[in-house]
């Protein structure tokens, strides 16, 4: 019997492993958030054998969590609607930055969507915060078909995940921002050239062909910059 449970506790740590390792994996490869997220459920639900396996991240402006996404077929579980942080399950989770596990989801006063649970056959639930650096930015959730006591390696897996989402999640929100600053600081760099061009072709003030940059923008519904690109075109053609 002992053997057993050591083969067993080996089986659970490589699954565990393998599975980390194909998340690790994803992000290294730096494919799109959607898609890291999109494998990262699909691993996770094959792994905990989950029927339904989803991830929700926080609108924190409207206090929600919504489906970014999940591996299931279910339209209808895809629509559904955004869950108040304060009035459900994986808020809750998200709140007090713990798992949170229920054993029917059917039956619980606090589940938002039983009649969805009850159509999609789904009993037990473990729903585990995704945190970058103590501040929470989403769950996931994993759903069982039947009643099942999610053991704390099951849950010490799924935390390990969430940690792994949540670093996909913040190192892509740090590259847009930075891929943003440098596209503004191209655009100003552009707009400068085009501002000293229309100053010395029209004795203009800097303010006056700042302005005049602008107001090209607006008028054509194009950026400041696609304006001053075909400033600096024309100045080119010129010369």
């Amino acid at each position: 019997m002992a053997r057993l449970q050591n083969r067993s506790k080996k089986y659970d740590l490589a699954r565990h492993l393998e599975t980390l390792h194909k998340v690790s994996q994803s992000i290294v490869q730096g494919v799109y958030l959607r898609e890291i997220l999109q494998l990262i459920v699909t691993i996770t639900a094959e792994t905990m054998h989950s029927k339904i396996c989803s991830l929700m991240l926080l609108d924190e402006a409207k206090g929600e969590l919504v489906i970014e996404a999940t591996q299931t077929l279910s339209e209808e579980y895809r629509k559904k609607p955004p869950l108040k942080v304060g009035q459900s399950v994986s808020g809750r989770a998200l709140k007090e930055q713990q798992p949170i596990t229920v054993l029917d989801v059917t039956k619980d006063p606090l589940y938002t969507y039983p009649d969805i649970a009850r159509k999609e056959g789904v009993r037990s639930l473990l729903s585990v915060p995704m945190l970058v650096k103590h501040r929470p930015i989403g769950v996931i959730n994993c759903y069982t078909t039947e009643e099942h006591r999610f053991t704390d390696e099951e849950v010490r897996l799924l935390q390990a995940v969430s940690n792994q989402a949540a670093i996909a999640i913040e190192n892509t929100n740090l590259l847009e921002k930075a891929t943003a600053a440098q596209a503004e600081l191209e655009a100003r760099k552009v707009v400068e050239r085009a501002k000293g061009i229309l100053m010395r072709q029209h004795h203009l003030t800097e303010e006056a062909a700042f302005k005049l940059i602008q107001r090209q923008a607006m008028n054509h519904r194009k950026t400041m910059r696609e304006v001053a690109e075909a400033v600096l075109l024309a100045a080119e053609l010129k010369a």
